[in-house]
């Protein structure tokens, strides 16, 4: 038995489904952009790949934590 995934990974398969993409396919896409800033990656997910906030939220907080060793 697996314990539940709990904070931003817990969306990831609801992300998935909604937007057709795998997570490591957006995590690139967050990865490579020129933006660093969370809110910032937040808006440009919003408003270049129509993500709502909760989800272009989570797929954030999770890419910086792996960039900065969280």
């Amino acid at each position: 038995m697996t314990a539940p995934v709990k904070g931003p990974a817990s969306y990831f398969p609801s992300i998935e489904k909604k937007y057709g993409r795998p997570i490591e396919e957006w995590k690139d896409l967050i990865r490579s952009s020129p933006l660093t800033k969370h809110m910032e990656l937040v808006t440009w997910l919003k408003a270049e790949h129509g993500l709502g906030h909760g989800h272009a939220n989570a797929l954030v907080a999770h890419t910086l934590s792996e960039r900065n060793g969280s």
